[in-house]
């Protein structure tokens, strides 16, 4: 009771609170405006077209817009705050201009009028895109890959973006993994019903023409939510913001799914519109699926089931999302989104088996999972004329509505036994929050908010007495504090504290309840050196709670020889990070690594345990989850970029982790040993005369180790062919996933031993249908300027599933 009244207090607190920002400290929001301008020839007053307009801040010359001219020599750079800048003008063949412009809250759009270029004498340099980003970008607290800077990106979908990022590695079903542990991933910051389902289903559903880049935070600070042992991975989408309307389609045809994505974007003064569609595709290939589950006993004899067999699954579904924005006027900002989502997979399959070496079965089943979601959230924010301030309050509506039915037909000795199970799952969740940030100078600034997310998970199967009814409800309160230490260190440091209160109810009708209280403190330092490098040292505490996949105690038998179960009686995992950066740029080379440590205790994986059968009956498995022990891991992370001529770009990734589990208990000792994990990535990129660009890339992920058995590695090449059409207004291109072979084919072998002294052995042996050809076709219209995502609700806190692993191969 003393815990839920310390929790509607904190919600108390949130709806009078003064506000928060984002890290890093926020923007001053105003009423932007544009700066155009015609640019002629000095000599012939023609028109220079694709001249290079880049926008500088005065106080900093830090580059913050650019664009080319058109046909006519006339540029508009959008979103442009007021405040001085310089305006710096060049094209091959004329000497660069530079000229000084400003822009104010009363007047916020500018006419630079007519500005003439001299032509030089003699050959010079090409003039730099100063407003172009850098592929990969490397910030304070987390690296940022610019996914609409990759050309080559058409065509495919997340999973092959996320392929490309620092640090991050991705499995054959599209799981993310950052140095060997678990993410949070948001989408703009916020979390959606989908991602809570299904991240690899998810993923596959945004189109990569959708992307407008990717961070990769290593050492959040307590102003987020504590989930995510690894870090979080937030996917920023394009958001087009200019005077009129403006948009894109894309579209790819592939021989492994198909794609298509929509933008469409108006605005008009303070009014801003925003809608996309995706759509997915992805055409039944045969996956084929060897295992075997095999028993010795101690005392001498055992039992065996050898399968083999074949899935057809399939894919298809939509996301679609609409959002308004308005600025009441300089300091006060209300926006909303709506953001739809719905996919469904699943397909036939047919297994023959054999029980110690003798034909025991052939099995038919189907399978069919549909995910349905609803994300609304509500978001207003208040500036103030002190610079940095700001307060906001947000809300937001996650619903989804999950369904699972399943069939399989076993005949044995010509006599069918039919099982048919179904499962809807309903999931609703509400959260409110309130921030505040207040710059006490230009050095020194202090962010802190409340936080409430309330929970409500029901799923019911055919046989009532499965039904799991879950409750959980978060409390949180967080401060941070950013300052110089020095005149180039700067330091964040921070504490957040989080209360969970846990209610569910099984098919036993006995209610069971848990909570626990969490303090996580977070720093960070950060040094700039000569020659625009930097060097890093954080820590931070974080937290991995189960989501409902780990919990549903329902026995999932579409594979009555494979059976999967939930765990609510786990515990949250606990981590601690220890993380030491450094960043250079080096002649228009990157280069940036780190060095980390890892403590976490609870480690939650999966227990696979040999099911008690009759004497000469097939024998099964239980699959279910466990909180294992405790690990400690160290690590590291290399990534480089490169171009030996301008427009010849080289990449690389390579990150190193070890792998270790030890529990001490007498009942359950384990010590796993240490191992050593391992991702590799390699890019090369060549834009030729003409508009057309190729690209060639590979992964390497090395076997993934559990408690009980080993993954093996996985490859992953691929590469792209993409021409420039239209007056640049649209492209087309060829894309290539591992081309030399159909199938990626996976062994996994999970070994152990019960108290009897009985060992047992599980193997799977998947030939997954990779390989791909397509076409892909994109066409933008409009101005397409990017404005950056609102502030909202972010809630990355629950551990999400490994996919893919149920009812057959995804493909």
């Amino acid at each position: 009771m003393k815990k839920s009244i310390l929790l509607f207090a904190g919600i108390i607190l949130m709806l009078g609170a003064k506000a928060q920002f984002p890290m890093g400290g926020p923007a001053k929001k105003m009423v932007t405006g544009r700066i155009t301008a015609i640019i002629l020839d000095s000599a012939s007053k023609k028109p220079i077209d694709y001249a290079t307009v880049s926008l500088i801040k005065s106080k900093d010359n830090k580059s913050v817009n650019g664009a080319v001219t058109d046909e006519r020599g006339k540029v508009t750079l959008a979103n442009v705050s007021p405040e001085e800048y310089k305006l710096s003008i060049g094209f091959m063949g004329y000497k660069t201009k530079v000229m000084v412009v400003k822009t104010t809250p009363e007047k916020p759009d500018l006419n630079a009028g007519t500005i003439y270029l001299s032509a030089t004498a003699g050959n010079l340099k090409e003039v730099e895109i100063s407003g172009q980003k850098a592929l990969i970008e490397n910030k304070v607290d987390k690296l940022v890959y610019n996914a609409e800077q990759d050309i080559t990106n058409a065509g495919g979908d997340a999973t092959d973006v996320m392929r490309k990022v620092p640090m991050l590695s991705v499995d054959v079903n599209g799981n993310l993994q950052m140095r060997g542990s678990s993410v949070r991933v948001l989408i703009n910051g916020k979390p959606s019903g989908t991602m809570a389902n299904s991240v690899a289903d998810a993923l596959k559903m945004i189109p990569a023409e959708q992307i407008k880049s990717v961070e990769v935070i290593t050492s959040p600070s307590a102003k987020y939510d504590a989930e995510g042992s690894g870090g979080i991975v937030n996917i920023i989408t394009k958001k087009k913001s200019a005077e009129g309307t403006s948009g894109s389609v894309n579209t790819s045809v592939g021989t492994r799914s198909n794609n298509g994505a929509f933008n469409l974007n108006a605005k008009t003064g303070r009014l801003s519109l925003t809608g996309s569609l995706g759509v997915n595709h992805a055409y039944p290939q045969n996956s084929k699926v060897v295992s075997s589950n095999m028993v010795a006993l101690q005392t001498g004899g055992g039992t065996s089931l050898e399968q083999n067999g074949f899935s057809d699954w399939s894919r298809v579904g939509y996301n679609g999302s609409t959002g308004i924005d308005y600025d009441f006027n300089n300091y006060h900002n209300i926006s909303t989104n709506l953001k739809i989502n719905r996919f469904s997979n699943g397909g036939p399959g047919t297994t023959t088996s054999k029980v110690n070496g003798n034909l025991g079965s052939v099995i038919t089943r189907d399978m069919d999972m549909g995910f349905n979601n609803l994300d609304w959230s509500v978001d207003y924010r208040k500036t103030s004329k002190k610079e940095g301030e700001e307060f906001s309050i947000s809300a937001q509506l996650s619903t989804g509505r999950n369904t699972s039915d399943y069939s399989n037909k076993t005949v044995i000795q010509e006599l069918p036994v039919e099982v048919f199970d179904s499962n809807t799952g309903k999931n609703n969740e509400y959260t409110v929050q309130t921030d505040y940030v207040y710059p006490f100078s230009k050095t020194t600034t202090l962010e802190t908010g409340v936080k409430g997310i309330f929970r409500n998970i029901i799923s019911t199967y055919s046989d009532v007495n499965q039904d799991f009814d879950y409750d959980q409800n978060v409390g949180a309160a967080y401060g941070v504090l950013g300052f110089k230490l020095t005149k180039k260190i700067t330091a964040k440091a921070g504490l957040r504290a989080e209360y969970t209160k846990i209610n569910w109810l099984s098919s036993t009708k006995v209610p069971f309840g848990n909570d626990y209280f969490n303090l996580f403190p977070s720093l960070i330092l950060s040094q700039s050196l000569k020659g625009a490098s930097t060097i890093k040292v954080s820590y931070n505490r974080r937290i991995q709670r189960p989501s409902l996949f780990y919990l549903n105690p329902f026995e999932n038998k579409s594979d009555q020889f494979s059976i999967l179960k939930g765990n609510p009686g786990l515990n949250p995992e606990l981590s601690d990070n220890i993380e030491m950066g450094y960043s250079t740029f080096i002649k228009g080379s990157v280069i940036n690594a780190s060095v980390f440590y890892r403590s976490t205790k609870d480690v939650i994986e999966s227990i696979i345990t040999p099911l008690p059968v009759a004497p000469g009956a097939p024998q099964a498995f239980l699959t279910s989850y466990t909180n294992v022990g405790r690990s400690e891991s160290y690590g590291m992370n290399i990534f480089g970029s490169y171009n030996p001529k301008p427009k010849w770009t080289l990449m690389a990734n390579i990150g190193l982790n070890t792998y270790n589990v030890n529990n001490n208990s007498s009942t359950n000792a384990v010590n796993t040993g240490t191992f050593l994990n391992y991702t590799a990535f390699a890019r090369s990129a060549y834009a030729f005369p003409g508009g057309w660009n190729t690209e060639i890339w590979g992964v390497i992920n090395s076997p993934r180790r559990t408690f009980q058995g080993k993954t093996d590695a996985m490859y992953f090449y691929g590469g792209a062919l993409k021409k420039e059409i239209w007056k640049k207004k649209a492209t087309i291109g060829l894309n290539v996933l591992n081309p030399f072979s159909r199938d990626l084919v996976i062994n996994t072998v999970n070994k152990g031993k019960n108290a009897q002294g009985d060992t047992y052995e599980q193997k799977t042996n998947i030939h997954y249908p990779l390989r791909s050809f397509g076409i892909n076709l994109s066409y933008n219209f409009g101005k397409l300027k990017f404005t950056q995502p609102k502030k909202g609700v972010k809630n990355d806190d629950l551990k999400k599933e490994d996919q893919g692993g149920m009812g057959g191969v995804q493909n």
